[in-house]
């Protein structure tokens, strides 16, 4: 095969690869490669691949359903297969922050409590309407492919690829809180009482706290093509 594969998150998948006479790229001190076709395994290297540079095809390995990924131990024979796979486009969560920087999420941000067995109070809005405002340990907003992850286990739904978005109060005050699937575009959350210290969590990462009346607000970023190939696996299973 001539076409260099990048492989981010596991030098023993590199090493299996090679020895099949793939020509293949190893990610280093955090840098992902600039290859074509890139194989991220893990949830965490997916993300990286997210925030890098470039538009590569992303051959998805044990990350979880809900990028239909595939197996290690089918890793080797699906790169054989990336000239035929289907491509599906994955959209990302541009995170403007309260000082204006910016971050991108693969998978959720998340403001939650830093303190066990505190809450604060939060406000979801969108361009035209606030959509929520609760007492709770905090709320999660997921990407489609996000949505099987935590906001899954917090009772939203799980979506197929799209450019909306799964928001779900954790750990509610209320008994019967609700979830939304809402466009992405326009979306932010802020932080209504100085009572807890929040973090805000940017895919697996701790970004920074956000403070009393600061917002953080959602657009979309630049989308991520994955392979999908015979051995993909589905994401409602």
């Amino acid at each position: 095969m001539g076409t260099t594969v990048g492989v981010v998150g596991d030098e023993a998948l590199a090493d299996a690869l090679r020895n099949a006479g793939v020509a293949v790229e190893r990610d280093s001190g955090g840098t992902v490669p600039g290859t074509d076709r890139i194989v991220a395994v893990g949830q965490a290297a997916v993300a990286a691949v997210a925030r890098a540079d470039g538009d590569p095809l992303v051959l998805p390995v044990a990350a979880g359903r809900g990028v239909r990924s595939v197996s290690r131990d089918d890793a080797v024979a699906a790169v054989s297969a990336l000239s035929d796979a289907r491509v599906e486009t994955h959209p990302v969560l541009r995170v403007t922050m309260p000082d204006g920087t910016v971050e991108q999420a693969f998978w959720d941000v998340t403001l939650v409590t830093a303190d066990a067995a505190r809450i604060s109070e939060f406000t979801v809005a969108s361009t035209a309407d606030r959509i929520g405002r609760f007492r709770a340990d905090g709320v999660v907003i997921a990407t489609a492919a996000g949505s099987s992850g935590y906001a899954h286990h917090v009772g939203g739904p799980t979506l197929a690829p799209s450019k909306q978005a799964v928001v779900a109060p954790i750990a509610p005050f209320a008994t019967d809180p609700d979830h939304w699937v809402l466009p992405v575009v326009g979306l932010s959350a802020s932080v209504e009482r100085d009572e807890a210290t929040v973090e805000l969590l940017v895919d697996d990462r701790v970004s920074r706290t956000i403070g009393y009346q600061e917002t953080v607000t959602i657009s979309l970023g630049s989308p991520v093509r994955t392979a999908v190939v015979a051995q993909s696996q589905s994401r409602f299973e």
